[in-house]
């Protein structure tokens, strides 16, 4: 089967329209326990032919509201997933891809980026992904995932 052949269907579940539940802390990976919760709306539609998306955001954060989109394509011959992040904060910069699979139901993807400076992995989990509700978790390590600090949380319900 050629690779133009090839479709993926992993992210199928989170086609359509959404209310976004967000937990996201104030402050990461300084030992922060405070989290700010918000609402948004977010729709995702297939693109390329079906091995890639765009997930259209509206956050709601405390204060003001901001669009930002999800952009993934899906390597055939990696078998792999790469996910961008770009903000209309700075509408110029595409977020370091995170690259990974979903493996028994769970999606886990992973980047080496920074933080302030400072050398983090950052870690997509996408769960619950076979029911009405699912779930996406971002997490970073300073120690090379020997430990997580969960700093943002999406709860999906269809709109």
């Amino acid at each position: 089967m050629s690779a133009a052949t090839v479709i993926s269907n992993d992210f199928d579940f989170e086609f359509g329209q959404w209310r976004v539940r967000h937990r996201r802390l104030k402050q990461r990976l300084v030992g922060c326990t405070e989290w700010d919760e918000f609402s948004g709306q977010s729709e995702t539609r297939p693109v390329l032919g079906g091995n890639g998306n765009i997930e259209d955001n509206l956050l709601l954060f405390p204060g003001c509201n901001y669009r930002a989109i999800a952009i993934r394509s899906y390597s055939v011959e990696q078998r792999s997933w790469a996910i961008w992040w770009l903000s209309a904060n700075d509408p110029h910069r595409l977020d370091v891809p995170v690259i990974g699979r979903f493996e028994a139901g769970v999606g886990t993807f992973l980047a080496q980026d920074s933080v302030d400076g400072r050398p983090v992995t950052v870690r997509f989990l996408w769960l619950d992904t076979d029911t009405a509700s699912p779930r996406w978790e971002q997490a970073m390590s300073v120690d090379g995932g020997a430990t997580w600090e969960t700093n943002w949380t999406m709860a999906f319900k269809r709109a």
